[in-house]
């Protein structure tokens, strides 16, 4: 599959909602958190996907450790 690029703009797409997957940016990397649990119908902990969530990150309790689990899937440009 080809890496996509997204602006913030088409990132808002994929908010996991209506059969859409769920992807959220960070540092300008494209996640993909469709398939994880506590984002289920994109939504985890008051954040919603299709999102850059690179503000919030440093404040959740995992931090950047959880990225290495998940799917990279392109990039924000």
């Amino acid at each position: 599959m080809a890496e996509k690029q997204l602006t913030l703009e088409e990132l808002k797409k994929y908010n996991g909602e209506d059969g859409n997957p769920a992807y959220v940016a960070i540092d300008g990397i494209i996640y993909d958190v469709t398939d994880v649990d506590p984002w289920k119908g994109g939504k985890h902990h008051g954040n919603v996907a299709g999102k850059d969530l690179s503000q919030v990150i440093g404040h959740a309790p995992h931090k950047h450790s959880v990225l290495a689990k998940l799917t990279e899937v392109g990039k924000l440009v």
